[in-house]
């Protein structure tokens, strides 16, 4: 892959893990750090401008750090969200900022471009040394 793209943000959010014997089955809150690799082969335009010289817009993969009431996970009741549920594992959360990371992205590509070159990594740390990393 000739291009990567990296960019890190935070997002502090509580939840519980529901059925969990220990502290995580009881309400706590992280600040969340996530770290988010986006490579491409090819260089693409975004909503923001029309030339191909991006692999996507930074505005576009920060979606996460927004408040809540915008659509992002800051400031969330992580198991209030419907596509995480009860299961709001480190595991759970970074697949699902992944799924919503590709729809994004996939959503400002032109017709007829698939963006099957198209790679993203999503490393989430719950704690400062904690980290889960998921890519498909």
């Amino acid at each position: 892959m000739p291009w990567k793209l990296s960019t890190e943000f935070t997002f502090d959010s509580a939840h519980t893990i529901e059925g969990y014997d220990g502290p995580c089955g009881r309400l706590h809150g992280h600040t969340y750090r996530v770290r988010l690799e986006l490579t491409a082969e090819r260089l693409r335009p975004s909503a923001h401008i029309r030339r191909s010289i991006m692999v996507a817009d930074f505005r576009s993969l920060k979606w996460a750090k927004k408040d809540v009431s915008e659509g992002g996970l800051d400031h969330m009741y992580l198991n209030d969200h419907p596509e995480l549920g009860q299961d709001t594992t480190a595991e759970v959360i970074a697949a699902y900022i992944w799924r919503e990371t590709m729809r994004r992205v996939r959503a400002t590509l032109e017709e007829g471009d698939d963006g099957d070159d198209l790679r993203l990594r999503v490393l989430l740390w719950e704690t400062p040394e904690s980290c889960c990393e998921y890519w498909e």
